[in-house]
This record gives structure tokens, sequence and C-alpha cells, in this order.
């Protein structure tokens, strides 16, 4: 069984909820509709119900057994204004900023996640980046005991002949820019959950750099150390080593020669880059040049499951997300 059909099938299982902020957008749609059909999860498109009803209707998607949430008909919609006003108070929110910022789809759908209404949230395929994760961070927050959020990518590699694997967690390659050693410590125990949930198997995680094991002196690489020692702490039983080259955490043969006896070298699934720059140059490089089908990015260490999507994205990877968002509600 290939690992998405995996992921489909336990998010199946669970009997999860997820809103859909952008129900106007045809990509959006036709997933929701693919997300029913599979009995994959629970779908709400969040919006205007007549104009929803009328995009369906002009690309002829049946919207049968998809609830429909219109926020100036919820009934629930004075609770979640005072709940906002009350979780913002402190920080100067007053009830007219609430109302303001409910009349934004994601802070509405944020509202409805924190409250319990819905178990998910997966946006993105019209809002930036930013316009996802900043309500989520403003409402939902980061989970107890995680000093930040971050991102991964699960990439599913069609060729791979040195190793067995070819399922792995890229991390972080769409949040967190410059992370110091803690936060990448954070990062790494994130991603390595994250991959036992999506991947079913032990993460390996290897903490990347341009030395391995002290071939080369440098202060980012003594980040790597650093963060690598944090992560142990945070988490002794968790394996995983650096600082690694990415030949030596992938390559068994490499790794013989550069890392021998690391528990981690020429078998890793979970690989942690040191900045954003590199991860994300490194994700794109995989997916363009070996084929590689890049899932994500999957955002992770927050209190509840939200996720994000390229603007460029397909149905088809709003079905993955929705698939991937279920499962977190099993952390």
């Amino acid at each position: 069984m290939d690992i998405l059909t995996r992921i489909q099938d336990k998010a199946r299982k669970l009997n999860k909820k997820v809103v859909l902020p952008e129900s106007e957008d045809e990509r959006i749609l036709r997933a929701a509709r693919e997300t029913i059909r599979k009995k994959m999860a629970f779908v709400v498109l969040l919006g205007n119900r007549g104009r929803i009803e009328k995009k369906a209707n002009d690309i002829s998607v049946d919207l049968s057994g998809i609830e429909i949430i219109d926020p100036d008909t919820d009934p629930y919609r004075q609770e979640y204004l005072e709940n906002l006003y009350e979780l913002r108070k402190n920080k100067g929110m007053d009830r007219e900023k609430a109302y303001q910022w409910l009349q934004n789809p994601m802070y509405y759908a944020c509202m409805m996640l924190r409250q319990g209404v819905v178990d998910g949230i997966v946006a993105g395929a019209v809002f930036p980046s930013p316009d996802v994760i900043r309500p989520a961070l403003q409402i939902i927050k980061t989970a107890q005991g995680i000093k930040l959020a971050s991102s991964c990518f699960l990439m599913l590699v069609p060729e791979c002949s040195f190793r067995e694997g070819r399922n792995f967690l890229f991390a972080d390659c769409g949040f967190n820019p410059q992370p110091n050693a803690e936060e990448l410590a954070h990062i790494a125990v994130t991603t390595a959950r994250m991959a036992e949930l999506l991947l079913g198997v032990e993460a390996k995680v290897a903490m990347l750099s341009f030395s391995t094991k002290g071939s080369a002196s440098h202060e980012t690489v003594d980040k790597v150390v650093e963060a690598t020692r944090m992560a142990k702490s945070l988490q002794p039983d968790l394996i995983i080593d650096g600082e690694l080259q990415a030949d030596a955490a992938l390559v068994p043969q490499v790794a013989d020669l550069k890392a021998p006896g690391s528990d981690v070298a020429g078998k890793a699934n979970v690989l942690i880059f040191p900045d954003l720059n590199s991860g994300n140059i490194s994700y794109k490089i995989t997916e363009r040049l070996a084929g590689a089908t890049a899932i994500g990015p999957i955002l992770q260490g927050l209190a509840k499951p939200v996720n994000d999507l390229s603007r460029g994205c397909k149905s088809e990877d709003v079905i993955g997300q929705i698939a991937v968002t279920a499962l977190q509600t099993e952390f």
C-alpha cells in the first residue's frame, strides 16, 4: 500500500470534520466533493451560501452531503465574537475589532476550530501563507511544550536506488527563516513525531549541515551540533544525529565512510535543514529534478491542526491536505 493510500485510509476511520474557508474556489469545491465521495472526512464549506451554490452549479459540483456554514446566518457568530474578544482583550482587542476580524473567513474558521465545531482547517489556495498562518498563531496558538510552530513537507521520491526507504519529511521548508539552536531542536522533535504519524515508521532524524562530524568548522555548524544535543535532551529516546551532510544522511556507502556507527547516517527519513533557504531550495530541487511528490507545507506544532496550501495547488493537493489534517488530530 502506498503512503498516500495509507494516510487516506487512516483518515477515513477517524470521521473528522474539516472546514474549508476558500469555498468559492473551483479546486476547493472539487476537493470537497471527492473527499465526501471517498468518505475520508466530513467537510464544511465556510462562506456565503448563495455564492457557493452558484459556483458549484456553474462547474457541476454536487454539494449533497457537504455542510455549508454562512457566517452571516450562523447562530454561533455572537459566541465567537465574545470569545475572540475575551481571548485578545489583553492585547488591545475590543468588540468592534473582533467583529472586523470575524469578517475574514480565516479568523472565523479559527474560532470554529478553537470552539471545537470542526477538527481542522485547510486553506491557502487563495489566501497567501501569512494570511493562513497569522490567524492560526493568534487564535489556535502552539501546542503545550512546543516553543514554535514550523512546517514540513512529505516528500515521496519515485526512484531511490541506493536505499529502500523512499518517503521522507523535510523541515523547515516554509516557515522559520533563521531558527536558532533551540528552535531547530523543537523543529526536529516536532517533525519526528509527524514522521511517525504519517509514515508509520520510526523516525530517524538527520540534522543537516555542510559538515559531517567535525569535517568543517563554522558557527552555523556549531548551531546544528547544539540543536542536536538539545533535541536529545527534549526527547531522550529520539533517534537523531548531527551534524551530517546530505549524502552521509542518505547514502549507506557514504555513511560508512563519513559517520561509521551512526544510527541515522545512511538511514535518515527526516531531514532537518539549518535554515529556510536550504530547506526550501532542497525540497523544490527534489520535486523538480527527482520527480518527487511534495505534500505540504504541513504546519506543525499548533494546538489544533491548520494546514496551508500552495496557491498553485490542484484539487488533489487539497484532498491530501484534508487527509493529513484529519490524522493530525491524533496528536
